[in-house]
């Protein structure tokens, strides 16, 4: 059976997207909004029956002086990805981008590959012949996940190598840390965090740290704890206005999608942190926080605020996002690792991302420019 594409609304996307247990926030038309360098385009699937099957967000990113744009679907498309002929579905989105001037295209299928349990971790973490997550045994392989790379390059895709010392892609994160919620009670949650979280979330409730959620207005105190983080972590911030820009967007799409905390001992804020939220899947987005006071737990007592609003709205999983595949003990994420992996959650390794160059000119002098930046 052929499947036809085409532009849909906005409206169509998102309520093909509501009927999803989970969906990443960047396959939302809200999240075209986010990015104004891009041009967002929502495509739509259809049968035979002239049913929308599937959808995705595809930013186009256009060349200087050139009428050719990259096309990029961040952790998508929305198809069926176990579907046994994949070409039926990418071959119409191929010929429909190329149509409109895309040279190439990049997407990254919301596939798991492989996941390590909270213990599997430690003891990779613990094992000084493990350079990477990647070496480590897993705690569970998804075969069709194997089998529909090997599909994806038999097409003609190509992985994308993650790129940075620290195992980081130049897009999304391949790998991830979630804390499966599905079928656990709040108090199987916490008894699944180890006696440090326990106890450093006790020692932040006997301090005094409060925490509240916040609104826009609150975006700046956010932000200023935020640079202060880039700092010490040693990233690029993002300006004030993408904050601003992305609660505006995302807010307005749906009041709850986006949630703003702050965690304030003595009239001081202390730490802050975002939190998204697309069906049954809520992620830890931006995390925040200053040197000062550390002693008092903030960033413990955010995150289990956030866990417990989280199960309360039924979510399946909390994702804590993206973490180092590195496990040496000199690099500077390792800790933000540790800190995640307190949560006795898992580790998650997605298939990654793929690009597929309809002009093989033009995508060789992008990847030429990207490798000199």
């Amino acid at each position: 059976m052929t499947l036809r594409l085409k532009a849909i609304t906005r409206e169509d996307h998102l309520a093909f997207v509501r009927n999803r247990r989970s969906a990443s926030h960047m396959q939302l038309p809200s999240w075209g909004d986010v990015k104004p360098d891009w041009r967002a385009r929502s495509l739509g699937w259809f049968d035979g029956s002239d049913r929308l099957v599937g959808v995705g967000l595809v930013l186009l990113r256009p060349l200087p002086k050139l009428r050719r744009y990259l096309a990029y679907l961040p952790e998508g498309p929305l198809i069926d990805w176990s579907a046994p002929d994949l070409d039926r579905w990418l071959r119409p989105m191929l010929d429909h981008l190329k149509a409109q001037g895309v040279f190439s295209v990049k997407m990254g299928p919301p596939v798991v590959a492989r996941r390590w349990s909270a213990e599997a971790v430690k003891a990779a973490i613990s094992d000084p012949r493990a350079g990477r997550l990647g070496d480590a045994e897993a705690t569970a392989r998804e075969p069709r996940a194997f089998d529909i790379a090997d599909r994806l390059r038999a097409m003609g895709w190509r992985q994308t190598e993650p790129g940075g010392e620290d195992g980081f892609a130049a897009g999304q994160p391949r790998y991830v840390f979630q804390v499966p919620f599905a079928g656990k009670s709040l108090e199987e949650v916490q008894r699944g965090l180890n006696q440090q979280w326990r106890r450093n979330i006790k020692k932040a409730e006997k301090a005094g740290v409060k925490v509240v959620r916040g609104g826009y207005e609150d975006l700046p105190a956010f932000h200023r704890l935020y640079v202060e983080t880039a700092r010490r972590d040693r990233f690029i911030p993002r300006p004030a206005a993408y904050f601003q820009r992305m609660w505006t967007a995302l807010t307005a799409e749906d009041p709850d999608r986006m949630r703003l905390y702050l965690a304030h001992h003595e009239g001081e804020c202390l730490a802050a942190a975002t939190m998204l939220t697309v069906g049954e899947h809520v992620w830890y987005s931006y995390g925040a926080s200053t040197d000062r006071k550390r002693e008092v737990q903030p960033n413990n007592a955010i995150q289990w605020q956030m866990m417990s609003d989280a199960h309360e709205l039924g979510a399946s999983v909390y994702d804590l996002r993206g973490i180092t595949d590195t496990l040496d003990e000199d690099n500077h994420l390792l800790g933000l690792l540790r800190f995640k992996v307190g949560t006795g959650g898992e580790a998650v390794e997605y298939l990654g991302e793929w690009d597929f160059p309809l002009n093989r000119f033009l995508h060789k002098a992008l990847d030429l420019y990207m490798s000199r930046r």
